[in-house]
């Protein structure tokens, strides 16, 4: 049996970060090595997370000590802690894939308007790997990464080669977003409580969500240079989040205009074309876009719809896993050299 790959989770008792642990405490190849977590330090890992462990959570504090022999870390911690630990945990070359936003946009201001802190390590903003392997490739081991949000991964999958292509115009996208309560994360509040949940629906963070500038910017990252004549790609995007009364599942339907007369047969190409070979992202028809098809799993499905003047992409992925822990594990595989969808490709739908 070949040696596993030694691993911490920083942050292991929230919901991605459990997720996350019973993902690699099922690798063939990666071994939980240690766990962590202010909220249930001294507790046994095993009984908290129901999986077969003989490990104990030890504070966020002793991350660094607890890390050393590890190959990966993980971290599932908000911005402002992992933007302290996530380059202290890269020395040496390790390789940690961070779950926050504390990387993902493109300066210091940026994090300070959309995350409400100073950033520790400004430098590295702008030049941290994002890691959503279909549109920007396989991350470099020993490097760190930041994961994307749930949002910007269904998004970014719906658009980003439509507008690479130039078949979609830049300027006014929309896009409606509807996700579950586990996106929220797990801390206690009032408006994520059952009975505010239930039979209801409502948007929040509107013009305010800490993703919406992360879409943009990779969109524009991404996409590149706009088409001759257009504008800058995705200045003016409009980003409006919704909480569904479920725990898991997230879809986004982005609004664009056709460009240059594309049709429908031009824009489903252009996305099975980009997804060739993708083991994690389905282009299928618009209808056959529900959580229910994806909710367990680390896929994406996609689907076009277009009439003259409008064309409607809808995404969907579970916000746990393709939007949180299944694609961390997706990128800690590409990163380690293990095929890509190892630990990952027996998933299927459930209510874990």
């Amino acid at each position: 049996m070949s040696t596993a790959h030694r691993v911490i989770i920083v942050g292991a008792s929230g919901y991605s970060g459990g997720v996350l642990a019973r993902l690699v405490a099922s690798h063939p190849r990666l071994e939980l090595a240690a766990a962590t977590s202010d909220a249930r330090a001294g507790r046994s890992v095993g009984r908290e997370l129901g999986l077969q462990s003989d490990l104990a959570f030890v504070k966020n504090g002793e991350a660094l000590a607890a890390a050393a022999g590890c190959d990966v870390a993980f971290l599932a911690t908000p911005a402002e802690v992992s933007a302290e630990l996530g380059p202290r945990l890269a020395e040496g070359g390790r390789t940690v894939i961070d779950l926050s936003g504390a990387f993902r946009l493109a300066t210091a201001d940026d994090v300070r308007a959309h995350y409400n802190f100073v950033h520790p390590d400004p430098a590295r903003l702008g030049n941290t790997h994002y890691g959503l392997p279909e549109l920007f490739g396989t991350p470099p081991r020993g490097a760190l990464v930041a994961n994307p949000g749930c949002y910007p991964t269904a998004t970014l999958l719906a658009l980003a080669p439509l507008l690479r292509a130039g078949l979609i115009e830049a300027e006014g996208l929309v896009v409606d977003a509807k996700s579950g309560t586990t996106g929220a994360g797990r801390q206690a509040k009032e408006e994520h409580s059952f009975a505010e949940v239930a039979e209801n629906l409502r948007a929040y963070k509107v013009l305010a969500h800490q993703h919406e500038p992360e879409i943009a910017q990779k969109l524009a990252a991404y996409a590149g240079t706009p088409p001759p004549g257009g504008p800058p790609v995705a200045h003016d995007l409009v980003f409006t989040p919704h909480l569904l009364p479920v725990r898991r599942g997230l879809l986004a339907t982005c609004y664009a205009r056709p460009r240059g007369g594309a049709d429908l047969d031009a824009l489903d190409a252009c996305l099975r074309a980009a997804y060739a070979g993708a083991p994690f992202v389905d282009v299928v028809a618009p209808g056959e876009v529900t959580l229910a098809a994806v909710v367990g799993t680390n896929v994406c499905r996609v689907g076009v719809a277009a009439r003259p003047g409008r064309v409607i992409v809808i995404a969907a992925i579970d916000n746990l896993l393709k939007g949180a822990a299944g694609q961390a594990l997706q990128n800690a595989n590409l990163a380690l050299g293990l095929p890509e969808a190892m630990g990952l490709d027996g998933l299927h739908r459930s209510a874990a």
